[in-house]
């Protein structure tokens, strides 16, 4: 993996509940993520978008029990990863709550990923070789940083921490 040796302003963060990136959907209900997206991928020229997710992570957890019905807002915006929730209880239906939790944590970040390439602009630039996109895991308790490897369908350790 290569260091990163930018400056001020060379990176550009959007952070909400879960990391999680919504589909494409114009004049949708989740407009700041795509307004970010829009911006960072058209305006700024990034070359590489990288889908964050964390252990023990409250959205992805909250996602994994079910909401109570007086939620307003959350809700609806982790069901973004439904899709991630549903093959983890598919997939590991015997396994504990904290395994199932992490599972989805990571399968979220892929659900991310494939939500990255709705965006017409995005997937254009991923076809071309001018943007590239990246799933990475932080698990804080074991000190490391996972990144997810298409070629074998799998996180792996990319840095110790």
């Amino acid at each position: 993996m290569r260091r990163f040796a930018g400056g001020p302003g060379d990176v550009f963060v959007v952070r909400n509940v879960a990391n999680l990136v919504p589909p494409y959907h114009p004049g949708g209900d989740f407009a700041s993520v795509p307004a970010a997206l829009e911006f960072a991928v058209l305006s700024l020229k990034v070359e590489h978008i990288i889908v964050l997710g964390h252990a023990q992570c409250g959205g992805i957890h909250a996602l994994m029990q079910g909401l109570d019905s007086r939620s307003e807002f959350i809700g609806k915006w982790v069901s973004i990863a439904e899709r991630a929730r549903t093959r983890v209880r598919a997939e590991l239906p015997a396994k504990s709550p904290a395994l199932q939790d992490r599972a989805c944590e990571q399968a979220g970040i892929l659900v991310s990923l494939e939500n990255l390439l709705t965006y017409p602009w995005i997937a254009e630039r991923v076809q071309a070789g001018t943007v590239h996109l990246h799933g990475w895991y932080f698990d804080l308790a074991a000190g490391e940083l996972l990144h997810y490897d298409a070629a074998r369908n799998a996180f792996e350790t990319a840095v110790p921490v």
